[in-house]
């Protein structure tokens, strides 16, 4: 391994800078974007049982706003349960794009990782190319073991780029699929708490438990 990662010349160093951030950036996506901790189920229904026996109050609005960032937006719509039911939904909808950027942290990264590193595998196969022709140059084909040299750093470095790439722009493509799953079930928690707050919806928690 080591002796592949020089042969494949100073291009090498920031690509494997790029799969060391990659594979960190994965890492801790997948730990911080686990569903129990962005939307919590039982929340919802927690919170209507506050407000059927009348228990609402700053402190527990407070431990809800820390508790998740589901938690951060029905925190909002519970702030402005007095007012109506345009102010209740600008609260919601501002708190959630709050929490929709802080759920893509880091996604933007990791898709330019995915990015460039083909194109730094392609650098890596020009300047291979480069040095080829040099030699044909200057010596002609008389030194194979300088030709195949370049011709070996210029098709390590490609397999390289690619290697990092494509799983960076799977698991990117995963991540954007999984927040827009995550944005749409905590909009339609809002929506609940919307109607609830103001007399649209009789909630059942059984029911909904089931959905």
């Amino acid at each position: 391994m080591l002796e592949l990662f020089k042969a494949g010349g100073w291009l090498m160093l920031p690509l494997f800078a790029c799969s060391v951030i990659a594979i960190g950036i994965i890492a801790e996506r997948f730990w911080s974007l686990q569903t129990k901790r962005i939307t919590p189920p039982e929340l919802i229904t927690q919170i209507w049982q506050w407000l059927r026996f009348d228990q609402v109050d700053d402190n527990r609005i407070q431990a809800l706003r820390k508790n998740s960032p589901l938690g951060a937006i029905l925190a909002a719509g519970l702030v402005n349960r007095d007012c109506s039911r345009d102010i209740t939904r600008e609260g919601i909808e501002d708190v959630g794009r709050h929490v929709t950027v802080t759920l893509e942290r880091n996604l933007n990264t990791l898709g330019t990782i995915a990015a460039i590193t083909p194109l730094l595998g392609l650098l890596g196969t020009v300047i291979g190319m480069i040095k080829v022709f040099a030699v044909i140059t200057t010596e002609g084909v008389g030194n194979p073991e300088t030709l195949a040299g370049g011709i070996s750093e210029a098709l390590i470095t490609t397999a390289t780029g690619l290697v990092v790439a494509i799983p960076s722009l799977i698991f990117y493509r995963y991540f954007r699929g999984h927040i827009n799953r995550l944005v749409v079930d905590m909009e339609e928690q809002a929506m609940k708490l919307i109607e609830i707050l103001h007399g649209d919806r009789n909630f059942d928690p059984d029911a909904d438990a089931g959905k």
